[in-house]
């Protein structure tokens, strides 16, 4: 009997476990709300007036990379305390609309959206393999009221994309605008990738804007390939560090790359042995804390499986990774992180009980909790 009471106290526990875990989760945007079957591909910007945009891809029908996708956010006045009602910012039918990367005008509080366009019949492999109807395409909208509202997209693919490219993606991520670099001082810069037509191989490159958004140019592509999807940041000498899935499967970790010249041209690829990763996204911050700068980087860090979402911070440029936080040891895929105020960071991120895809979580960290 005794046997019988303890396999159920034990049952008892890990399902009370689960049911805690799952009600842990501050969920912005979950599986079913609002219509949709799943939402993906997490971006998040604080504006110039300190509220907080979160970006996602809704997916009607299913969890697919490819359908009826619409670009939404919600919006969050109180430091990320609640969040405003859902606002879809494009809606094209049954084509795929995503791939959110924000990007903040600090003189102006204007906010620009990068995003790309396909048609919901198109699959990614069509399209890399040249058989597709259309293609990628890259488009731009803009807030200029804080995010309550957004102007129709507006398509930029002549200026940002070459001819030979099949596959794009801009972010997703949260673009920069450079602040500390004083020849490039406020050129706003987004973290993009792209596909070779023939050879297929995978590269990483930005874009940027030097006109405050008027206009987007094509920045400079990494010397190597097999590698995509990348985030970006600032270093405390102006230089741009940019932060790179990796493709090389004999080594699990992340790709770094180099630009002294505003992005222009990026130096050749290395290795972080500390960033480890089972080839996923990342998403990477600069800021300073007690007037001593800093780099966050977060990403699920296991060579397994998307799993173990985990923040880590360098007080040297990226060079050593001196302190991590856990977000969440489950299941969890991409991610991007904001500054919500100067002692407190704010993670945005796909996570799960038993699938990294069963929301899109916010979890408020205080600098100090980083060890």
């Amino acid at each position: 009997m005794r046997t019988i009471h303890l396999a159920l106290a034990i049952f008892f526990f890990f399902s009370c476990g689960v049911e805690a875990q799952q009600k842990d989760f501050n969920y912005i945007f979950e599986q079913g709300m609002s219509g949709y079957n799943c939402f993906r591909i997490p971006a998040i910007v604080k504006t110039k007036n300190g509220s907080l945009l979160a970006f996602a891809e809704a997916r009607k029908k299913s969890c697919s990379d490819t359908g009826d996708i619409d670009l939404v956010m919600r919006r969050s006045t109180d430091k990320g305390k609640s969040w405003e009602k859902l606002i879809v910012i494009w809606n094209d039918g049954d084509n795929v609309c995503g791939n959110p990367a924000p990007v903040v005008e600090q003189e102006s509080g204007n906010i620009f959206l990068l995003m790309t366009w396909n048609l919901g019949s198109d699959h990614e492999r069509d399209i890399i393999n040249g058989k597709s109807t259309n293609t990628r395409r890259v488009y731009v909208s803009q807030s200029s009221d804080d995010g309550l509202s957004w102007q129709q997209p507006k398509e930029i693919t002549t200026t940002t994309k070459k001819p030979n490219w099949t596959w794009y993606a801009t972010g997703p991520v949260h673009g920069i605008q450079m602040a500390l670099n004083e020849e490039h001082k406020g050129r706003m810069i987004v973290p993009c990738d792209h596909i070779e037509a023939g050879t297929k191989h995978y590269y990483s490159h930005v874009i940027y804007s030097d006109d405050k958004g008027k206009t987007w140019q094509l920045g400079g592509t990494t010397p190597q390939h097999q590698v995509n999807e990348c985030t970006i940041a600032e270093l405390s000498n102006g230089d741009l560090i940019l932060n790179m899935r990796n493709y090389d499967r004999d080594h699990k970790n992340r790709k770094i790359s180099m630009s002294k010249d505003g992005g222009m041209t990026w130096s050749d690829l290395q290795s972080d042995p500390a960033l480890i990763e089972s080839i996923c996204q990342g998403s990477m911050l600069n800021g300073s804390w007690k007037k001593k700068p800093f780099l966050l980087f977060a990403n699920p860090s296991s060579q397994e499986a998307r799993e173990n979402m985990t923040l880590q911070m360098s007080l040297d440029d990226g060079k050593t990774w001196a302190k991590k936080y856990v977000v969440h040891s489950g299941p969890a895929a991409y991610s991007d992180i904001v500054m919500i105020d100067k002692k407190h960071i704010g993670i945005f991120y796909e996570g799960g009980v038993k699938s990294p895809y069963e929301g899109m979580a916010f979890e408020i960290i205080s600098l100090t909790d980083m060890k």
